[in-house]
């Protein structure tokens, strides 16, 4: 079994008198995808908020290797390795695929001219090209701006930078959103590329055959609290279904 990377125990998150997080608990491993799913208002997102920074749980504890962690922000988990993949992208379309790899986190120039602020966009270019196509990502082009590329180009550069820069976990929010077929498996032929690079990937969608297809593991919440975890591998929809409607609860199974 694959060592546990991300572990929330019991986290709690109140909104004045809403709670919207209820004693919810989640396991991410090393190497697998793990599925979050659950219906409108059931937790997901203010739990992957808690879990890479934007949010700071009201209760409970987040372990990260083992070794209980507080992420104050988004940069505090990013520097320990966590990345999110938004489901709105979060792309400048005006810059190209490699300055998008590098935004946030761009290459200078040596000497005097990066003192100067200079970039060393070719150093920049060489690296994204070899990064996507250790991915398997395949542009149109690498000198256009992304906002001229298909949503399947524009988001498989979207979780390229975030997995560029994990070393430890990756969220993607419904990655495949608003894509079509060719598009959607593209982008999970890159997420199951990430897993084999040993990175905890967290699949939050409402797609239940998508999450069957890619995910290793499926966690399942409903009303702020965890319900049922499966093994992706013997797992048929409706489990998953009578989960997320409170048909079925075995928080331990799987």
């Amino acid at each position: 079994m694959s060592e546990i990377l991300l572990d929330a125990v019991d986290l709690t998150k109140h909104y004045g008198s809403v709670e919207a997080l209820r004693g919810a608990s989640f396991q991410a491993r090393a190497g697998e995808v793990t599925a979050l799913i659950g219906d409108n208002g059931a937790g997901k997102s203010t739990l992957v908020k808690c879990l890479s920074g934007a949010e700071q749980p009201t209760s409970g504890k987040i372990l990260l290797d083992g070794k209980e962690v507080h992420f104050d922000s988004p940069t505090t988990a990013r520097r320990l390795g966590i990345e999110t993949v938004y489901q709105d992208l979060a792309v400048a379309p005006e810059l190209d695929p490699a300055a998008n790899l590098f935004l946030g986190r761009e290459i200078h120039r040596k000497g005097f001219l990066g003192k100067l602020g200079m970039l060393d966009k070719a150093e920049m270019r060489r690296q994204a090209i070899e990064e996507f196509q250790r991915l398997g990502v395949t542009l149109q082009s690498t000198d256009v701006p992304i906002g001229s590329l298909s949503g399947g180009q524009r988001q498989s550069v979207a979780v390229a930078r975030s997995v560029v820069w994990a070393s430890k976990v990756v969220f993607m929010d419904e990655p495949t959103a608003a894509l079509g077929v060719v598009q959607r498996e593209r982008v999970l032929d890159v997420i199951k590329k990430v897993r084999d690079k040993g990175i905890a990937v967290v699949l939050i969608s409402h797609n239940m055959p998508e999450v069957l297809s890619v995910a290793d593991r499926v966690e399942v919440l409903r009303l702020g609290k965890r319900v049922a975890r499966f093994a992706g591998s013997d797992t048929k929809l409706e489990d998953l279904v009578a989960a997320m409607t409170g048909a079925l609860v075995q928080e331990e199974a799987a």
